[in-house]
């Protein structure tokens, strides 16, 4: 008889820290059925809730609270670090069975090499477990929906078997794993499938490449579809390409699973660094992260974008609003906030540290959170950490939330907190070129996105001093600073699922990504509300870009606002939004004049290097605050101040 061992986050939960220290587990979709599937069997657990008596206790105490009388054994729980195969063996040990007996159920691919070290089977999501302890195989599947079928048909035959997605690329593709059960369900129903690989211990990625493509002369007279199918696939080959010859010495290769929106569809295998992968010519934000999701052909937010385009009214901010915007979202506040996280001035003021780098990888970052979620207590906001791994880190997203009773929905305003140096110049002693090693090497993010969470900081300000002054939002706010962005928009996917899977009911998505470089020139903010996703939210999200702009001439009257929009938006799917789009909701991302490429940007110059500090030439809090104004007007008029 099998012993089953799950991971918690992500895999099991979702998991939030309270400003007590408190934790709370939220069951992921389906994973209910799955443990009551294997009621009989010996269950255990295998999970990192950090180091500490403490941490384990409140994991303990979650785990009862969320799961009950599903994990009773306690020589069958593990809690510690997941960084070599030894927790594994431990649990092996603990099941008195042998290894291949032993089945972990894990979403980090790197936990389940290490756990198939140990010997075990492991299975990449829990609606996998069956397929585990029955040896059978797990396959990247793209699934193709007739022009007679729907994404809801679709998930109504997924949720039913052996299924699981991991992007919709259109209403038409999707990328899912599957085993071949799960793919005869979905035949049987209409859809095709085709297989490109095996699972076991690899992660799906999407890697855009919107270099120029030269259709051969052939297609000159085809079809626009005809030509549009092998634009796609020769863009996918190139840029399939260029990652795997950047990652060439690496073992197993990466693999292809196909043309994707606007690039490949990629398998990494276990500890490659695919998000280290940049294609030279490339737009910033190539890398997409991609995270399983039996929630994701649903996308909930779509009957609340519906609302929002039909009740959506457009009118002036109140003067009230712009008075106390102005006075709070300050240069010198911006300033002030992006020196204590950038290390220009010490992280805590009258402290002794300073920020070296805020890279997921540093140990900067998890110091930046608690400071951050500190001064947002402060404020009178409930605050909560929403916990996830990324290569073995412990890190997480704040969230700082004011909640108004009878409100018919939560407005979001939201930055990445994390930073990364990665094209900068780096050497050795020997004056050798070396990588970049986010260890040691700076990665201030003054700009990137220092700026954007300066904003978020400064609109928490701003909202908290309104309240005190007896003003009440008529929708909740809630301000979200995400981590790891860097790294493929890994928190705002985590975050955005979960919020999905809890039923959250998002008004509308404020994102702040560089809003600090300036060259000089015409002063341009670019708003941003293109996605791939077809649908409620395409309206709902030019709705939302429109909010924006009108708030911009009361609080930056000097300023020449860009909107972006529809599937050609040079930042589709490059910024945190875009996990929002994904689902349905209404998003938008603001910056600086960066990433349209129409006539020369005057946006930083020190993007992702370790010259992107406050004293850089192109920092300029002055054009920050104004756009920093602007969507805190958008954001509280949106909340019914």
């Amino acid at each position: 008889m099998s012993v089953l061992f799950f991971d918690i986050g992500a895999t099991l939960a979702d998991v939030s820290v309270a400003a007590d220290g408190s934790w709370t587990f939220h069951p992921r979709p389906r994973v209910g059925e799955v443990l009551d599937s294997f009621a009989q069997v010996r269950r255990g657990i295998i999970s990192n809730p950090g180091p500490g008596t403490n941490a384990r206790e409140n994991a303990a105490a979650a785990l009862e609270a969320a799961f009950g009388s599903r994990f009773t054994d306690e020589a069958l729980v593990h809690w510690g670090a997941k960084d070599g195969r030894a927790i594994f063996d431990g649990a092996v040990t603990s099941a008195g069975a042998g290894a291949g007996d032993c089945v972990f159920v894990g979403e980090d691919a790197d936990e389940r090499a290490f756990a198939r070290e140990a010997g075990m089977r492991t299975a990449a999501h829990p609606v996998f477990t069956l397929a585990a302890v029955e040896g059978r195989p797990v396959y990247w599947a793209r699934i193709e929906v007739p022009e007679d079928r729907s994404l809801a048909e679709l998930e109504a035959v997924a949720n039913l078997g052996e299924v699981v997605p991991v992007h919709v690329a259109s209403d038409r593709l999707v990328l899912a794993m599957s085993t071949a059960r799960g793919v005869r369900a979905v035949e049987q129903s209409g859809f095709t499938a085709d297989l490109r690989g095996q699972v076991e211990e690899t992660s799906a990625f999407l890697v855009r490449d919107d270099r120029p493509v030269a259709v051969p002369e052939a297609f000159a007279q085809a079809s626009a579809a005809s030509r549009a199918r092998a634009e796609a696939t020769m863009r996918a080959a190139a840029a399939f390409a260029f990652v795997s010859a950047e990652l060439s010495g690496s073992r197993p290769p990466v693999s292809s699973l196909g043309p994707a929106p606007g690039g490949v569809y990629t398998a990494a295998a276990a500890g490659l660094p695919i998000e280290n992968v940049h294609i030279p010519g490339a737009r910033p934000g190539h890398i997409e992260r991609l995270l399983p999701d039996p929630a994701l052909l649903s996308r909930p937010g779509q009957a609340r974008a519906e609302r929002f385009v039909a009740a959506f009214a457009p009118g002036a901010p109140s003067q009230e609003t712009v008075d106390a915007v102005r006075a709070a979202v300050t240069p010198s506040a911006i300033r002030a906030h992006v020196a204590r996280i950038s290390g220009a001035d010490p992280l805590v003021e009258g402290g002794p540290l300073t920020v070296r780098s805020r890279d997921a990888s540093s140990a900067d970052n998890v110091r930046v959170v608690d400071a951050l979620a500190g001064r947002l207590h402060e404020l009178g906001l409930k605050v909560r950490r929403h916990a996830f791994t990324w290569r073995g880190h412990r890190i997480s997203n704040v969230e700082a939330e004011l909640a108004v009773e009878a409100s018919d929905g939560v407005v979001l305003v939201t930055a990445h907190l994390d930073s990364t140096g990665a094209e900068g110049d780096f050497f050795d002693s020997a004056g050798r070129s070396r990588p970049y090693d986010p260890a040691v090497d700076p990665a201030p993010g003054a700009d990137d996105d220092g700026s954007g969470t300066a904003a978020v900081m400064a609109t928490a300000e701003c909202l908290s001093s309104m309240v005190a002054s007896g003003r009440t939002p008529a929708r909740s706010v809630r301000f979200v600073l995400f981590n790891a962005e860097e790294q493929g928009l890994v928190g705002s996917k985590a975050y955005a699922r979960a919020a999905a899977a809890a039923g959250d009911d998002i008004a509308g998505v404020l994102q702040m990504d560089m809003i600090a470089g300036f060259q000089g020139g015409t002063r341009t903010m670019e708003i941003h509300a293109g996605s791939v996703v077809p649908g409620p939210v395409a309206g709902a999200s030019d709705a939302l870009a429109d909010l924006v702009a009108q708030a911009g001439p009361a609080v930056a009257p000097d300023f020449t606002v860009q909107q972006l929009t529809g599937a050609a938006d040079p930042a589709v799917g490059r910024s945190d939004h875009a996990s929002f789009h994904e689902r349905g909701w209404a998003a938008v991302a603001v910056s600086e004049n960066f990433f349209d490429d129409t006539r020369p940007a005057t946006g930083t110059r020190q993007y992702h290097r370790p010259g992107d500090t406050l004293l850089d030439r192109d920092h300029d809090t002055d054009y920050a605050a104004s756009i920093a104004r602007t969507v805190a007007v958008a954001a509280l008029t949106l909340a019914g101040l």
